[in-house]
């Protein structure tokens, strides 16, 4: 039982801990004032970048997918000889 609370705890504390590490909109280019000649509003930005961070991604899930076929290839060729 003191393991689960322990787990519970921890989990909780992360949860509360990244909740405020959430991808804020960009400041208004006119520096938050009223929008000049445009019909945007302030705070009308477009969201977060996420291209570098899908990339990293796929990049990562490539190389751990060569791996694995490397892995069964080589598993296979043992098994030949």
């Amino acid at each position: 039982m003191k393991h689960i609370l322990k787990i519970t705890f921890f989990a909780a504390f992360l949860f509360l801990a990244t909740t405020n590490l959430q991808a804020q909109a960009p400041p208004h280019p006119n520096s938050g004032g009223a929008p000049t000649g445009s019909n945007t509003r302030v705070g009308d930005a477009p969201g977060a970048p996420i291209g570098n961070g899908t990339m990293i991604l796929f990049v990562l899930a490539a190389a751990y997918a060569g791996r694995k076929v490397y892995q069964i290839r080589s598993m296979q060729a043992e098994e030949q000889l």
